[in-house]
C-alpha cells in the first residue's frame, strides 16, 4: 500500500495546493471537506461538515478503513473578523472548533496507525495572525493555540518516531484572506505595501514548505514553525 497523507479542507487554497504537491511525491491523498475539489484532483474525497464532531469522527472512520494514514496536514480554518468588543462567544467557539478543534480530533484518530509504522509527519497549517493582527481575536487565538500544541505533541510523540511541525502563512492571495481583506480596503493595501519580497504569496508557496516537513528526509526536524509570509513578519512591519 502506498503512503497516505490525509488533507482537512483540502478542496481548494492552501489545502488544495498541498494535495496536488502529495500527489505528485507519489503519495495516495484523502480529503476531508465539505465540498468536493476539482474533478482532476486524484485524491479520495470524504464529504464531511468538520464544525460537527460526530461527522468528522465518522469521516476520519471512513478514511482509515482503508488502511492508515502516516501524514497528516490540520489545514482547514475560518475566519470571523471583529474587534476585541466585537467577537461573540459563538463566533469564539465555532473558529476554535474548525482551527483548533479538528486538529485535536483528526491528529489523535490517525495516532495507532502512525505508533504502529513508527512513523508519522504532521504539519499544522498556523497564520502569520497568530503573532498578532488587528480584529482578529479568535483567528489570531486559534492559530496561536496551533502552534502550542505543535510544539506540545512534539514532545509527546517524538519517541514514537512521529514528527509535528507547522507553518505560518501569510498573506496568501486564497479565497479566505480575500473574504477577510477586501482588495479595495486601506487595510489590505497596507498589507501588500509592507511584504519585503513586494507581492502576495500563493497557496503553491505554503505547498513547498509543507510537503518539506511531510518528506521521509526532515526526520529530524520536529515542533518547529516556519513563517511562509514573504518577510512580512521581521520586514517593514506587522500589519
Amino acid at each position: 500500500m502506498s503512503p497516505r497523507t490525509l488533507v482537512t479542507g483540502g478542496a481548494g487554497g492552501i489545502g488544495l495546493a498541498v494535495a496536488r504537491q502529495e500527489l505528485a511525491a507519489g503519495r495516495a491523498v484523502v480529503v476531508l471537506d465539505r465540498e468536493p475539489p476539482p474533478a482532476d484532483l486524484d485524491a479520495r474525497f470524504v464529504c464531511v461538515n468538520l464544525m460537527d464532531e460526530a461527522a468528522t469522527a465518522a469521516a476520519l472512520a471512513e478514511a482509515l478503513s482503508h488502511g492508515p494514514v502516516t501524514r497528516l496536514v490540520n489545514n482547514v480554518g475560518m475566519v470571523r473578523p471583529a474587534s476585541l468588543d466585537d467577537t461573540t462567544g459563538a463566533d469564539f467557539a465555532a473558529v476554535m472548533r474548525l482551527n483548533l478543534g479538528v486538529a485535536i480530533q483528526a491528529t489523535q484518530a490517525l495516532l495507532a496507525g502512525m505508533r504502529a509504522a513508527r512513523f508519522g509527519r504532521i504539519v499544522n497549517v498556523s497564520s502569520r495572525a497568530a503573532y498578532g493582527k488587528e480584529l482578529r481575536t479568535a483567528y489570531a487565538a486559534s492559530k496561536a493555540g496551533l502552534l502550542g500544541a505543535t510544539r506540545t505533541w512534539a514532545l509527546e510523540l517524538g519517541k514514537d518516531g512521529i514528527t509535528v511541525n507547522a507553518v505560518a502563512p501569510g498573506p496568501i492571495a486564497t479565497p479566505l484572506f480575500t473574504a477577510a481583506n477586501p482588495p479595495d480596503a486601506p487595510r489590505t493595501r497596507a498589507i501588500v505595501e509592507a511584504i519585503p519580497v513586494g507581492r502576495m504569496g500563493t497557496p503553491e508557496d505554503v505547498a513547498q514548505a509543507v510537503s518539506f516537513f511531510l518528506s521521509d528526509e526532515a526526520g529530524f526536524i520536529t515542533g518547529q514553525t516556519l513563517p511562509v509570509c514573504g518577510g512580512i513578519t521581521v520586514g517593514k512591519g506587522a500589519v
